[in-house]
């Protein structure tokens, strides 16, 4: 048997595909690894949004900075997985990027993202992202580059600002 030992900063810079294996090895190590299951039923009516469906949820969250910031961290790349593909992020990795005190502030931000795509979309089944038992947020990977490009324009610098 070999030991390896990491360094939280070395942990950190690791790919995240490496993150998800080290974690998954850890939880194995300490007992608490379950059976993988079918999606929890949060999943069920994630819909893939598009770049106006993006814009649409922002504006209706434009005066909650928190979810604007939970927002955007859908910007950045996920693992992806399952099949149908979903993108997967950390929850405690959102609420680091995002600067919030608590799962429950990002908890409290992902809904009122599901409750604007609803009313966006006028249709109270509809799920921007959901949840698995293992701490992590889905999304539909059209959500992830929708949510990307709105990202990009909004930071990309335009001639007039630039004038």
């Amino acid at each position: 048997m070999i030991g390896i030992t990491l360094s939280i900063e070395q942990i950190r810079a690791a790919p995240p595909e490496v993150r998800r294996w080290i974690e998954h090895e850890v939880i194995a190590a300490l007992g608490m690894a379950s059976a993988p299951a079918a999606p929890p039923p949060s999943v069920n009516h994630l819909v893939a949004c598009s770049r106006d469906d993006v814009a649409a949820v922002l504006a209706r969250i434009q005066d909650y900075l928190p979810a604007v910031n939970v927002l955007f961290e859908f910007s950045r790349p996920g693992i992806s997985m399952g099949q149908p593909p979903l993108m997967q992020f950390r929850l405690m990795d959102i609420l680091h990027h995002a600067r919030l005190a608590n799962i429950d502030q990002v908890i409290e931000c992902l809904d009122i993202l599901n409750r604007a795509l609803a009313d966006a979309r006028n249709d109270p089944s509809v799920r921007f992202c959901g949840f698995d038992h293992e701490g992590h947020c889905l999304i539909a990977p059209q959500t992830q580059v929708s949510v990307a490009a709105v990202w990009q324009k909004m930071t990309s610098t335009s001639p007039q600002a630039a004038g």
